[in-house]
């Protein structure tokens, strides 16, 4: 089975940081604090100052007077809250999606996204597409280097485009699918490189593809390992050698990692040779010990939170008057994942008999007051994909799941819970120990023993626990949230490649690859429709919510800004902190 990088799903949380497209599932949060360096701090009191606020998701700290005293003291320094990460932060093996929010500070990517989610160059200074779409250039900035003072060089992205095609390689690279000329036959060793990969000179490299694919350019373009450092002691058919080096990474990004302390925190500190230059905080921290956010927040141990947008919330952060609140929506979605490994759960009936039979506006809006709709497909309203046409939006109706239940083979016993063949209707739902998973268990326990069902739930306090328990197979429903998703083939990616294990719809794969076969956005707009409309029949998931958020951050924090697609990533390097 493939490594699976998982977030539970983030109904309430506080806390939460984006994540880039880099994993499958995410759920960040926070905790204790850090023992920050304040030795070379100053102690100076900071004042509102007069700033042209022209962004209209943005309210600006009200009065900076009110920081808390240990906020006031750090000069060079921000904390972030995250869930604790495995320690796996090199690219294409991490662990979670908590590990990728620590890669995004170490590395850059070939291509990034704007705020339209358009690629642009990063590490790559330009890059070129042949007029069949299938070969694709990248030009490398003459001043890229590595943490350790090496340059980038062609060189490292056809070692980093190989590696993924190692016969040994077991984590979900999207190099994989993507069908880059003679890359099966190396991975088959019947080559001993990939013919689709072709390194020009030393600053120019291209990769030819066997079809056009519309998720190349950002897909080639991902983040770049050193050769010379993470394929040392490489031999084909053998990756186990750089698990030694998951916690002391060789980056390119504008931090490189000072210490890892599990359970507590990730320092990072600015990489001296990052190709745009010095980032305007030396000193990063992503504080990872049990906690409430909010507390953090108040008392100034951490500058950073991520909330739901409810108008409680809002009133709340802004009655602080030292934090600004930067509102948004994500390009991501929350989701229940079934296990296709359960017999039950392998007919469609009781699936959408499940999804009828679960009251979502309950869980997922009302409890949030609002800041939140339900979702029906596996794209977020931003993205120019969505769609609602044809799609059925599967109202709370008990009856209805019923219906479905008894057209299944599903009868009531004397116990009023369904049998069928003389095995009872139980679902077992596995989450995350928090207010949003506690309000989702008591809604789809009375929702799914009204029409016949025995539910039980497993909670986990540690977030590595949970996904040890769901790669176990030990479950039948478990929530998860997507990462960001940058193109709409992000969204619906699991149902092809094997994420879902068990799941397999022809019709899906048809249209997952015919979406993917052309660049024209209006003739992928057709192709997503239609396999929307047969995502949201077949019910591979129970899609829940598209979550409205707010992050609250020090006001002292000048030129954040929120990428829907990267999150904070993109911008990090231009944050500054003013005095």
């Amino acid at each position: 089975m493939k490594k699976k990088i998982v977030v539970m799903l983030a109904v309430t949380v506080v806390g939460a940081v984006l994540l880039a497209a880099c994993s499958n599932k995410t759920e960040p949060k926070v905790e204790s604090e850090p023992k920050v360096d304040t030795t070379t701090t100053a102690t100076a009191t900071p004042t509102t100052t007069a700033t042209t606020n022209t962004n209209p998701d943005l309210i600006l700290a009200s009065d900076l007077s009110k920081l808390p005293e240990s906020a006031k003291k750090r000069t060079d320094t921000v904390i972030v809250g995250l869930t604790d990460p495995s320690g796996a932060f090199t690219p294409y093996f991490h662990q979670s999606g908590y590990d990728g929010n620590v890669s995004s500070v170490l590395f850059s990517s070939l291509v990034t996204v704007d705020s339209k989610g358009i690629p642009v160059p990063d590490l790559a200074e330009k890059f070129e597409v042949t007029p069949d779409n299938l070969t694709y250039t990248f030009h490398l900035r003459k001043d890229s280097k590595f943490s350790d003072g090496s340059p980038l060089t062609a060189d490292d992205v056809a070692f980093t485009w190989s590696l993924v095609f190692d016969k040994s390689y077991d984590g979900d690279s999207d190099l994989l699918s993507l069908g880059i000329k003679g890359a099966q036959a190396y991975k088959d060793g019947k080559a001993t490189s990939i013919e689709g990969i072709k390194v020009i000179d030393p600053l120019t490299i291209s990769a030819t593809i066997e079809q056009v694919n519309a998720a190349a350019v950002l897909t080639l373009g991902g983040k770049i390992l050193s050769k010379a450092y993470y394929g040392k002691d490489y031999i084909f058919g053998n990756l186990d050698h750089i698990k030694d080096l998951h916690a002391k990474p060789v980056g390119n990004g504008p931090y490189k990692l000072d210490k890892f302390i599990p359970g507590q925190e990730v320092r990072f500190v600015a990489n001296e040779h990052y190709y745009r230059g010095t980032v305007g905080i030396p000193n990063f921290i992503y504080k990872t010990t049990e906690g409430d956010t909010w507390q953090f927040i108040e008392t100034g141990e951490q500058d950073f939170g991520g909330f739901t947008a409810t108008q409680e919330n809002l009133d709340k952060l802004q009655k602080l008057g030292y934090l600004n609140l930067q509102k948004y929506t994500a390009s991501n979605y929350g989701y229940i994942q079934f296990n296709f490994e359960k017999e039950h759960l392998k007919d469609k009936k009781v699936r959408q008999a499940l999804t009828y039979g679960l009251d979502r506006k309950t869980i997922y809006v009302d409890s949030n007051q609002g800041a939140a709709t339900i979702a029906n497909i596996p794209a977020p309203p931003i993205s120019w994909a969505y769609t609602e046409e044809g799609i059925n939006p599967y109202a709370y109706d008990p009856e209805k799941a019923k219906q479905l239940l008894d057209e299944a083979g599903w009868k009531r016993g004397t116990d009023g819970i369904r049998e069928k063949d003389g095995k009872p209707l139980t679902i077992h739902f596995i989450g995350s120990k928090k207010k949003g998973t506690d309000i989702f268990i008591a809604v789809a326990k009375e929702n799914y023993e009204a029409i016949g069902i025995k539910f039980e739930a497993e909670q986990f306090a540690d977030f590595n626990a949970q996904i040890a328990k769901f790669e176990s197979g030990d479950f039948d429903l478990v929530s998860f949230s997507t990462p960001l998703l940058n193109d709409p083939s992000d969204g619906v990616s699991s149902f092809v490649n094997g994420d879902v294990k068990g799941y397999d719809n022809a019709k899906v794969k048809e249209l997952y690859a015919k979406g993917l076969a052309t660049l024209d956005i209006e003739e992928r707009k057709k192709v997503y429709r239609e396999l929307y409309q047969v995502l949201n029949d077949d019910l591979p998931y129970i899609f829940t919510s598209y979550n409205k958020m707010v992050y609250g951050y020090n006001g002292r924090i000048e030129g954040l800004t929120v990428n829907p697609f990267r999150g904070i990533s993109v911008g990090l390097p231009d944050w500054k902190l003013a005095q």
